[in-house]
């Protein structure tokens, strides 16, 4: 059985899983990112979608209100106190048909107050991986382009699953940039 960190390295150089990959822990001076013992921490980009109640827009999964969020481009993003940002992983994922990708924040952020939430990454979803970023504190928060943010944990299957993403045809599938909320025509989901 191959070390975590060899199985991950393994996985990512024959089948291209994260792209671009890191192949080791690069922390001096920023929020670290790369290969870790046990999992690999992604990058953000330069890119966020800041909420805001400006215009008075709600919230709603089923009909999303562009006007809810500013874009912000820049090496610092400001999240307001006690609301939230979405911005995407610097890495595009391939997950192969036996893994399973969870999310954990960076306890760096953690300590400042600032939760990363990102739904599982499934097997065979592929795309770049849309973060939302809350600011649970009353203070404004900082975060950094172009550093790490979150940590994955993968883990495989003895077994290949009976219906991957890709064979549902997910509605996430192979996303590219921040993606908003969408639901399918007679979905209830």
């Amino acid at each position: 059985m191959l070390k975590a960190d060899k199985w991950i390295r393994k996985m990512c150089l024959e089948q291209q899983m994260i792209d671009p990959f890191v192949e080791k822990l690069d922390g001096t001076g920023k929020v670290s990112y790369g290969l870790s013992s046990y999992g690999y921490d992604i990058r953000v980009t330069d890119e966020f979608k800041i909420f805001t109640n400006v215009l008075g827009a709600v919230v709603d999964p089923k009909e999303f209100d562009p006007k809810s969020f500013v874009d912000f481009k820049g090496p610092v993003c400001i999240v307001p106190p006690n609301s939230f940002a979405l911005c995407r992983s610097m890495e595009y994922f391939r997950i192969p048909r036996k893994v399973l990708g969870l999310c954990i924040g960076k306890s760096t952020y953690a300590r400042c107050g600032i939760v990363v939430n990102i739904t599982p990454l499934e097997s065979e979803w592929e795309g770049h991986l849309t973060i939302e970023i809350s600011n649970t504190t009353p203070l404004p928060a900082k975060i950094y382009a172009n550093e790490g943010i979150a940590q994955l944990i993968f883990l495989e299957s003895d077994e290949v699953c009976e219906t991957s993403y890709k064979d549902r045809k997910g509605k996430y599938q192979s996303q590219k940039g921040i993606t908003l909320p969408r639901i399918l025509a007679g979905a209830a989901r």
